[in-house]
């Protein structure tokens, strides 16, 4: 599948720092993902969000190939333990984007955590054994 998305002229660059729960469950689907993106519906802001190696960005569905906010240049490595937040950049395109920043930090969470479960449930299955019938008599 190919989708094109814009971007308007960058409005506003922060630099900020990721939960590392968040960062984390997202690089776990990435990786695993083998097509190198992820795109993870945010059902309840009506929101698309795309991970890549690159960046994260965030398209509303109202305006479907403008990305209203990208998270850019991860720095995993500057954290001590994998615990510890990740800082970033954020890009703000629009003006409603930054207003938008802390719900999007905890709905894609959310909606995070719920594929990685998602996906480590599919992963458990197991084989259903049945009970040896025994020979005995009483």
């Amino acid at each position: 599948m190919e989708i094109s998305l814009y971007r308007n002229d960058a409005l506003a660059t922060e630099s900020r720092a990721l939960r590392a729960q968040t960062y984390n469950l997202g690089h776990t689907l990435w990786a695993k993902n083998s097509d190198g993106v992820v795109f993870m519906p945010i059902r309840r802001m009506q929101f698309l969000a795309i991970l890549d190696a690159e960046e994260w960005v965030f398209v509303d569905g109202e305006n479907k190939h403008l990305i209203e906010l990208a998270w850019q240049k991860f720095r995993p490595q500057a954290r001590h333990a994998i615990d510890d937040a990740v800082p970033f950049d954020v890009v703000f395109y629009t003006e409603a984007s930054v207003n938008l920043m802390p719900r999007l930090e905890a709905e894609l969470h959310v909606v995070l955590n719920d594929a990685v479960h998602r996906m480590h449930a599919a992963h458990r299955r197991g084989d259903v054994l049945p009970f040896k019938q025994s020979n005995s008599t009483a």
